[in-house]
């Protein structure tokens, strides 16, 4: 079993067809592919949450990603056995994030096994649609691919994503087969108070993109005592424009309302609040916060809740940190919750 070349070629094609489409749709005047464009405005419909916009960025990204040169120098790190035969690799996706379960995917064709897939109802017209685009340009794949509704039957090993309630289920249904099951997760920031303004202005892209669902966005932030919090308001400002987006002003005003009501002492610029909370997982349209008193102490509670924490944003010393602006741009050995992916499925 080994990476088989025509597929990385098929990935490959698929790259550019998103990147050139990206780029056209960014353009003006310039006519786009209207079976993609048809199936992002009814994956919009289906989910207000994917708007055009965060189904582009998306897109865009995995476009940056699947070119040869990416994907070789990622293969490469790993041994393929050729004797090996193929197995059915179960993957149920979660939906909170355009194409959230097409990495998984990505892993499973190019470790030279089978993708069975359990689409979730809120991300379900993108993935085959661009599975559709790879088996045009590489026909094998075909056997390859299989999306199913139903009870997940005749597999070999599943990977399984979900919140810390639903991977309860997934360990009773799925425990005696080889398996990853993710559980939640969320990303924070460690700001000193000496950011540069434009850093505190691509933290907003942490925060915002995707309207904050998923599990790389930054939903608590640790700040040292007497931090000035009109700073990080005004260099956010430029994403005020997210109120406007119904189902997000929904749950602003809610959130807001519930902890006027609960006097929860809170900050808010008008589309943004801001509560001094523990916890880490904050709800939309809020964010968390916590004082920390040195450096030093706060990377020992970072480690102590390294289970529950995708990325670190920082600029300081904090290990395996990620840049301001950059969770949502994560490369192809970034694996979710630090489990190497492809790693296991070589092994089965």
């Amino acid at each position: 079993m080994a990476p088989d070349t025509n597929t990385i070629d098929a990935f490959v094609k698929l790259g550019k067809y998103l990147t050139d489409f990206c780029d056209k749709c960014y353009s003006e005047n310039v006519e786009v592919d209207s079976g993609l464009k048809e199936i992002i405005a009814r994956a919009g419909h289906h989910n207000g949450w994917f708007t055009e916009d965060n189904i582009l960025f998306s897109l865009q990204q995995w476009g940056d990603l699947l070119t040869e040169e990416n994907l070789k120098e990622w293969l490469s790190n790993y041994t393929f056995n050729k004797d090996i035969e193929p197995k059915t690799v179960g993957i149920v996706m979660a939906g909170n994030i355009p194409l959230v379960g097409f990495h998984d995917f990505l892993c499973v064709l190019l470790s030279g096994n089978k993708v069975l897939a359990k689409l979730s109802s809120n991300d379900k017209v993108l993935l085959p649609f661009l599975s559709k685009y790879l088996i045009q340009q590489e026909p094998s794949l075909a056997d390859k691919i299989e999306f199913i509704d139903g009870k997940m039957e005749n597999f070999d090993a599943v990977i399984a994503t979900g919140s810390n309630n639903t991977s309860r289920y997934f360990e009773y249904y799925f425990g005696n087969k080889p398996n990853i099951i993710r559980k939640n997760r969320n990303s924070v920031a460690v700001l000193t108070g000496n950011e540069a303004e434009e850093e505190l202005k691509a933290l907003g892209e942490d925060i915002f993109r995707y309207y904050g669902l998923g599990c790389r966005n930054v939903s608590k932030i640790y700040v040292p005592k007497d931090y000035d919090f009109d700073t990080l308001f005004k260099a956010l400002y430029d994403y005020n424009d997210i109120i406007h987006q119904h189902k997000y002003a929904n749950n602003y005003d809610y959130n807001k309302a519930v902890y006027l009501m609960s006097e929860f002492k809170i900050l808010d610029n008008g589309f943004l609040v801001l509560k001094e909370d523990e916890a880490l997982t904050s709800p939309i349209s809020a964010l968390f916060y916590s004082h920390y008193d040195d450096e030093s102490s706060l990377r020992k509670e970072l480690e102590a809740l390294e289970e529950q924490i995708q990325c670190i944003v920082s600029s300081g010393t904090i290990e395996n940190k990620v840049n301001f602006g950059e969770t949502q741009k994560p490369s192809l050995k970034d694996y979710a919750d630090g489990i190497d992916t492809m790693e296991f499925l070589l092994k089965l």
